[in-house]
Protein backbone atom coordinates (compact mmCIF):
# COMPACT_ATOMS: atom_id res chain seq x y z
CA UNK A 1 0.00 0.00 0.00
CA UNK A 2 1.01 3.93 -0.61
CA UNK A 3 1.14 6.57 2.05
CA UNK A 4 -1.63 8.96 2.51
CA UNK A 5 -0.60 12.29 3.51
CA UNK A 6 -4.11 14.66 4.53
CA UNK A 7 -3.94 18.51 5.28
CA UNK A 8 -6.61 19.60 7.38
CA UNK A 9 -8.09 21.98 9.75
CA UNK A 10 -10.65 24.61 10.27
CA UNK A 11 -12.16 27.44 7.53
CA UNK A 12 -9.12 29.61 7.12
CA UNK A 13 -5.97 28.28 8.49
CA UNK A 14 -4.55 28.08 5.30
CA UNK A 15 -4.77 24.37 3.98
CA UNK A 16 -5.03 24.99 0.60
CA UNK A 17 -1.44 27.28 0.63
CA UNK A 18 0.16 25.06 2.11
CA UNK A 19 -1.01 21.62 0.10
CA UNK A 20 0.27 23.57 -2.84
CA UNK A 21 3.60 24.41 -1.12
CA UNK A 22 4.09 21.01 -0.38
CA UNK A 23 3.42 20.01 -3.93
CA UNK A 24 5.84 22.33 -5.12
CA UNK A 25 8.39 20.88 -2.67
CA UNK A 26 7.80 17.26 -3.22
CA UNK A 27 8.65 18.36 -7.59
CA UNK A 28 12.04 19.89 -6.70
CA UNK A 29 12.71 16.90 -4.85
CA UNK A 30 11.38 14.90 -7.94
CA UNK A 31 9.15 12.42 -5.50
CA UNK A 32 6.42 11.35 -7.59
CA UNK A 33 2.71 11.97 -5.59
CA UNK A 34 -0.64 12.29 -7.05
CA UNK A 35 -3.21 14.66 -5.59
CA UNK A 36 -6.76 14.93 -4.44
CA UNK A 37 -9.32 17.49 -3.02
CA UNK A 38 -12.18 16.66 -1.17
CA UNK A 39 -14.73 18.02 -1.30
CA UNK A 40 -14.34 16.72 -4.99
CA UNK A 41 -15.97 19.83 -6.74
CA UNK A 42 -14.84 18.84 -10.16
CA UNK A 43 -16.63 15.76 -9.86
CA UNK A 44 -20.77 15.10 -10.21
CA UNK A 45 -20.25 12.81 -6.32
CA UNK A 46 -20.14 16.83 -4.99
CA UNK A 47 -23.26 17.52 -6.28
CA UNK A 48 -25.04 17.15 -2.48
CA UNK A 49 -22.39 18.63 -1.29
CA UNK A 50 -22.63 21.06 -3.11
CA UNK A 51 -26.63 21.75 -2.45
CA UNK A 52 -25.42 21.27 1.53
CA UNK A 53 -22.76 24.36 1.30
CA UNK A 54 -24.92 26.73 -0.47
CA UNK A 55 -27.96 26.68 1.70
CA UNK A 56 -30.32 24.54 0.17
CA UNK A 57 -30.89 22.25 2.69
CA UNK A 58 -30.87 24.97 5.56
CA UNK A 59 -29.20 28.14 6.10
CA UNK A 60 -27.84 26.71 9.58
CA UNK A 61 -25.63 24.02 9.54
CA UNK A 62 -27.05 23.12 12.67
CA UNK A 63 -30.37 22.10 11.00
CA UNK A 64 -28.48 19.46 9.34
CA UNK A 65 -27.99 15.87 11.43
CA UNK A 66 -24.40 15.70 11.47
CA UNK A 67 -25.26 11.79 10.51
CA UNK A 68 -26.73 13.19 6.84
CA UNK A 69 -24.25 15.48 6.19
CA UNK A 70 -21.53 13.60 6.65
CA UNK A 71 -22.89 11.13 4.38
CA UNK A 72 -22.49 13.56 1.48
CA UNK A 73 -19.14 13.96 2.13
CA UNK A 74 -18.39 10.03 2.75
CA UNK A 75 -19.98 9.50 -0.61
CA UNK A 76 -17.79 12.02 -2.61
CA UNK A 77 -14.68 10.74 -1.29
CA UNK A 78 -15.87 7.16 -2.17
CA UNK A 79 -16.18 8.00 -5.55
CA UNK A 80 -13.18 9.87 -5.57
CA UNK A 81 -11.00 6.99 -4.29
CA UNK A 82 -12.13 4.12 -6.70
CA UNK A 83 -12.55 6.43 -9.67
CA UNK A 84 -9.26 8.50 -9.03
CA UNK A 85 -6.81 7.10 -6.90
CA UNK A 86 -7.72 3.36 -5.84
CA UNK A 87 -5.20 1.67 -8.00
CA UNK A 88 -2.28 3.89 -7.67
CA UNK A 89 -2.49 3.86 -3.85
CA UNK A 90 -2.68 0.25 -3.91
CA UNK A 91 0.86 0.02 -6.11
CA UNK A 92 2.53 1.96 -3.19
CA UNK A 93 1.86 5.58 -4.28
CA UNK A 94 2.33 8.69 -2.17
CA UNK A 95 -1.32 10.73 -2.07
CA UNK A 96 -1.44 14.29 -1.14
CA UNK A 97 -5.66 15.24 -0.15
CA UNK A 98 -6.18 18.28 1.01
CA UNK A 99 -8.82 17.69 3.11
CA UNK A 100 -10.19 14.10 4.32
CA UNK A 101 -12.51 12.34 6.59
CA UNK A 102 -10.73 14.03 9.37
CA UNK A 103 -12.86 17.46 7.64
CA UNK A 104 -16.42 15.86 8.62
CA UNK A 105 -14.77 14.90 12.27
CA UNK A 106 -14.30 18.89 12.12
CA UNK A 107 -16.99 20.30 10.80
CA UNK A 108 -19.84 17.92 11.47
CA UNK A 109 -18.90 16.93 14.98
CA UNK A 110 -18.71 20.45 15.99
CA UNK A 111 -22.72 20.30 15.37
CA UNK A 112 -22.59 18.06 18.90
CA UNK A 113 -22.66 19.55 22.15
CA UNK A 114 -22.19 16.71 24.43
CA UNK A 115 -19.44 15.09 24.61
CA UNK A 116 -20.50 11.27 24.79
CA UNK A 117 -22.53 12.14 21.82
CA UNK A 118 -20.23 13.72 19.90
CA UNK A 119 -17.58 10.94 20.67
CA UNK A 120 -20.78 8.15 19.22
CA UNK A 121 -20.60 10.40 15.63
CA UNK A 122 -16.84 10.43 15.63
CA UNK A 123 -16.80 6.31 16.19
CA UNK A 124 -19.41 5.89 13.67
CA UNK A 125 -18.19 7.92 10.89
CA UNK A 126 -14.83 6.12 11.38
CA UNK A 127 -16.51 2.85 10.90
CA UNK A 128 -18.74 4.27 7.86
CA UNK A 129 -15.87 5.66 5.72
CA UNK A 130 -12.47 3.18 6.53
CA UNK A 131 -14.18 -0.18 7.16
CA UNK A 132 -17.78 0.26 5.52
CA UNK A 133 -16.18 2.30 2.09
CA UNK A 134 -13.07 0.88 3.20
CA UNK A 135 -10.98 4.12 1.41
CA UNK A 136 -7.51 4.26 3.13
CA UNK A 137 -6.88 5.24 6.58
CA UNK A 138 -3.88 8.12 6.73
CA UNK A 139 -0.34 7.72 6.95
CA UNK A 140 0.04 11.21 8.96
CA UNK A 141 -3.12 14.52 9.20
CA UNK A 142 -1.71 17.24 9.91
CA UNK A 143 -3.45 19.57 11.56
CA UNK A 144 -3.64 23.90 11.11
CA UNK A 145 -4.00 24.59 14.14
CA UNK A 146 -5.68 28.08 13.52
CA UNK A 147 -7.87 30.11 16.08
CA UNK A 148 -11.14 31.12 15.06
CA UNK A 149 -10.41 34.70 15.19
CA UNK A 150 -7.33 34.84 13.10
CA UNK A 151 -9.28 32.81 10.87
CA UNK A 152 -11.93 34.77 10.37
CA UNK A 153 -9.86 37.63 9.32
CA UNK A 154 -7.95 35.43 7.13
CA UNK A 155 -10.92 34.37 5.21
CA UNK A 156 -12.63 37.95 4.89
CA UNK A 157 -12.31 38.73 0.99
CA UNK A 158 -10.87 34.83 0.28
CA UNK A 159 -12.89 33.17 -3.00
CA UNK A 160 -15.38 30.58 -2.08
CA UNK A 161 -14.16 27.53 -3.56
CA UNK A 162 -16.79 26.18 -5.61
CA UNK A 163 -18.97 29.57 -6.37
CA UNK A 164 -15.85 31.42 -7.47
CA UNK A 165 -17.12 34.64 -5.82
CA UNK A 166 -16.99 36.46 -2.55
CA UNK A 167 -20.23 34.76 -0.87
CA UNK A 168 -18.98 32.43 2.09
CA UNK A 169 -20.76 29.00 2.10
CA UNK A 170 -23.31 28.24 5.26
CA UNK A 171 -19.59 26.92 7.42
CA UNK A 172 -18.01 30.02 6.44
CA UNK A 173 -20.57 32.70 7.18
CA UNK A 174 -21.42 31.03 10.48
CA UNK A 175 -18.64 32.64 13.64
CA UNK A 176 -20.33 30.03 16.10
CA UNK A 177 -19.98 26.64 13.99
CA UNK A 178 -16.43 28.14 12.91
CA UNK A 179 -16.08 28.47 17.16
CA UNK A 180 -17.39 24.73 17.77
CA UNK A 181 -15.59 23.45 14.69
CA UNK A 182 -12.16 24.62 15.57
CA UNK A 183 -12.82 23.36 19.72
CA UNK A 184 -14.11 20.02 17.97
CA UNK A 185 -10.64 19.77 16.01
CA UNK A 186 -8.29 20.66 18.34
CA UNK A 187 -9.95 17.27 20.84
CA UNK A 188 -10.46 15.51 18.13
CA UNK A 189 -6.50 15.87 17.34
CA UNK A 190 -5.95 14.67 20.11
CA UNK A 191 -7.99 11.55 20.49
CA UNK A 192 -6.39 10.14 17.07
CA UNK A 193 -2.66 11.77 17.29
CA UNK A 194 -3.13 14.19 13.89
CA UNK A 195 0.19 16.50 13.93
CA UNK A 196 -0.68 19.70 15.39
CA UNK A 197 1.25 22.85 13.85
CA UNK A 198 0.41 25.70 15.68
CA UNK A 199 -0.07 28.23 13.13
CA UNK A 200 -0.12 31.02 15.61
CA UNK A 201 3.02 31.56 18.13
CA UNK A 202 3.12 34.51 20.85
CA UNK A 203 -0.08 36.11 19.28
CA UNK A 204 1.67 36.12 16.35
CA UNK A 205 0.82 34.42 12.94
CA UNK A 206 3.70 31.99 11.69
CA UNK A 207 5.22 32.59 8.21
CA UNK A 208 3.96 30.61 5.13
CA UNK A 209 7.51 28.93 5.07
CA UNK A 210 8.15 28.35 8.60
CA UNK A 211 4.89 26.20 8.77
CA UNK A 212 5.47 24.55 5.29
CA UNK A 213 8.93 23.28 7.00
CA UNK A 214 7.76 21.39 9.69
CA UNK A 215 5.29 19.80 7.38
CA UNK A 216 7.70 18.86 4.84
CA UNK A 217 10.25 17.79 7.00
CA UNK A 218 7.75 14.83 8.65
CA UNK A 219 6.52 13.91 5.23
CA UNK A 220 9.94 13.54 4.37
CA UNK A 221 10.38 11.15 7.49
CA UNK A 222 7.53 9.17 6.72
CA UNK A 223 8.64 8.09 3.54
CA UNK A 224 11.77 7.24 4.04
CA UNK A 225 10.37 5.42 6.79
CA UNK A 226 12.78 6.44 9.95
CA UNK A 227 12.16 6.50 13.41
Amino acid sequence: MGKLFVIDGTDGSGKQTQFERLQKHLNEDKIEYKTVSFPNYESPSSSLVKMYLSGEFGDDPKTISPYIASTFYAADRYATYKKEFEAYYKSGGIILADRYTTANMVHQAGKIEKEAEREKFINWLFDLEFNLYGIPKPTEVFFLNMPTQMAEKLMKNRENKFSHTQEKDIHERNSQHLEESYKAACSVSQKYGWYEIKCVKNEELRTIDEIHEEIYKEVKRKISNEK
